[in-house]
């Protein structure tokens, strides 16, 4: 079976260990929805130093051609930063799906129904 790419954004703290921990958690659910996770947080930040300017382009270059490869992209989190807003906007310029994690996992019948919390 082949899985479509789904690129996961969510509201990231700054703190390795701590957005590792639940970028893997978001992947795993994402995976288990029956979609390929691209995460570029677990995979581009081990690799690239951000301090470095052309590190930190190349880094935003890359994220971005993850996600037009990308069949959807799925906002995970609570809160909504300006990253992610970039996120959603680019995916709403090239014509791709935007939705929750919740709302795939909903979709896919491994979430809460509709309107319960």
């Amino acid at each position: 079976m082949k899985r479509p790419f789904a690129y996961i954004t969510a509201p990231w703290t700054g703190s390795s260990y701590q957005d590792n921990e639940q970028a893997l958690h978001y992947c795993r659910q994402v995976y288990d929805a029956g979609y390929t996770p691209i995460c570029p947080l677990l995979f581009l930040a081990p690799i690239l130093n951000d301090k470095v300017p052309q590190e930190h382009k190349d880094g935003l270059d890359m994220d971005r051609d993850f996600l037009r490869r990308s069949h959807v992209l799925v906002v995970c989190g609570e809160s909504v930063t300006e990253a992610m807003k970039n996120d959603i906007a680019t995916a709403e310029r090239l014509h791709i799906t935007a939705t929750t994690l919740d709302g795939i996992l909903t979709v896919k019948g491994q979430g809460r129904s509709c309107g319960k919390k």
